[in-house]
């Protein structure tokens, strides 16, 4: 495949990425890791609006079920080290650049978070890198998992009256990975930390009890769900462990358990980027790394073998997005935080 890259723009420590699906029009947000702006953007990498200046500390951002005007978006996450004031926010349009901000609930070290919608009704799923914190590196209270029914009116919730959360899971060290996976037309959301590789299914309604089963018992970072091999199952992508340097695919065999099948030949420093796709009808794993080579490629399965193909080099990809624009293209949005650039690159034969 042939990449065309236009360097769109400048943002300090760009990390986080989002659609926004705004009058039938697909736009993306784009924010950063520190003290830096959220914007946002058409799908040719227009610049629409400022949608804040600060705090920054976004790890991750969601725009709500059927609202064309208000995304959810973590705040205050700056580092492990720096991120027990961290929140979840949300963000409402009022008018052209004029966004409303205000606190939905305080999430100390909340990294990820997820929405996932099952018979009509939609689910915050919440990721804590940690549980708490006493000194710089201090990883000895284990990350949680917390759920919480999103109500259609937000407007009761704010500082003083915050959305409340139910603890789902706990005991879950580095829990940095999130990545949403439609199961048999189920949204589930899977979570990595250094216990394994999560599933986490909504209830068939608020009353009932969330689903939690365990796909794999090894350390991971981040993980994907995707069949690459066309068979009807799905192949498991892995990056291991915390902030690690191994990529591997693993493959379900006949007892139902996820084996390893492939690992990339040679180690990459911080992988970080993680996004499962379909390009052209094939199924991809972009995937990027924040160090050394600084590389973003895809990962996929051709004619009975996995290959790898480079899309950038020394960008240093936190975080990418694929997407459809409306002449037909294939387009990744990346957020190449090492080098403080917002990429846009569009897909040809």
């Amino acid at each position: 495949m042939k990449f065309i890259k236009k360097a769109i723009d400048t943002l300090p420590k760009c990390y986080s990425i989002a659609p926004m699906r705004r009058e039938g029009k697909l736009q993306f947000l784009v924010a950063a890791e520190k003290h830096d702006p959220c914007r946002l953007y058409d799908e040719d990498g227009k610049c629409l609006e400022t949608v804040w200046t600060e705090p920054g500390g976004v790890m991750t951002m969601a725009q709500i079920p059927g609202r064309e005007d208000q995304f959810l978006a973590t705040h205050q996450f700056y580092s492990p080290n720096d991120s027990a004031q961290a929140k979840i926010v949300l963000a409402t349009r009022r008018g052209s650049a004029d966004w409303a901000v205000r606190t939905l609930v305080d999430a100390p070290f909340v990294h990820r978070f997820g929405l996932l919608e099952r018979n009509g009704t939609v689910y915050l799923l919440v990721c804590c890198l940690k549980s708490g914190h006493g000194y710089k590196d201090d990883w000895s209270k284990p990350g949680r998992v917390y759920a919480a029914v999103l109500p259609p009116d937000l407007t009761p919730y704010r500082e003083e009256n915050q959305l409340p959360l139910t603890l789902l899971r706990e005991g879950m060290t580095h829990n940095h990975g999130y990545s949403a996976y439609l199961d048999h037309g189920i949204q589930t959301g899977l979570v990595t930390c250094d216990e394994g590789v999560f599933q986490f299914i909504p209830p068939e309604a608020p009353a009932g009890a969330w689903i939690v089963n365990q796909l794999h018992d090894q350390p991971v970072s981040d993980a994907v769900l995707l069949d690459f091999d066309g068979d009807g199952e799905p192949e498991l992508g892995c990056i291991a462990p915390f902030h690690g340097d191994r990529l591997y695919i693993c493959h379900k065999n006949g007892a139902g358990v996820y084996e390893k099948v492939w690992e990339h030949p040679e180690p990459m420093e911080m992988l970080h980027a993680s996004w499962p796709c379909r390009i052209q009808g094939k199924p991809v794993w972009l995937v990027g790394h924040r160090k050394g080579a600084r590389d973003l490629l895809m990962v996929f399965y051709e004619n009975g073998a996995w290959k790898t193909e480079a899309i950038d080099h020394d960008c240093g990809s936190a975080n990418v997005f694929h997407f459809v624009n409306s002449r037909g293209e294939d387009i990744l949005v990346s957020a190449n935080r090492e080098t403080d650039e917002i990429a846009i690159y569009t897909i040809g034969q």
